[in-house]
């Protein structure tokens, strides 16, 4: 199973745990079987479609997913994936 890093953000819906062990042999599978596991994460980071919101990035083993092989690319027992919501604002 691969760590997935948590961000504060989505904390709550995983029971505050800050990663989580989840099954899967790429990103995509990964992601899929986060949200079956994890309903409420799919509700923050999932279009309504099912796809991943585009202000949402995810890194494989601290390398951006988008520069890989996105959704295809290959995760292991050993490898981190991490969640990062984009964050917009700031003080005028």
């Amino acid at each position: 199973m691969s760590t997935v890093k948590i961000p504060p953000v989505l904390r709550q819906a995983v029971g505050g745990e800050r990663t989580v062990e989840v099954g899967g042999s790429t990103m995509g599978e990964v992601l899929e079987a986060l949200c079956a596991q994890y309903p409420a994460v799919g509700g923050q980071i999932l279009t309504a479609d099912g796809e991943l919101h585009k202000y949402v990035n995810v890194y494989v083993n601290d390398e951006d997913a988008r520069l890989l092989q996105w959704i295809d690319t290959p995760v292991g027992d050993a490898d981190t994936v991490m969640i990062l919501p984009a964050m917009a604002g700031g003080a005028r």
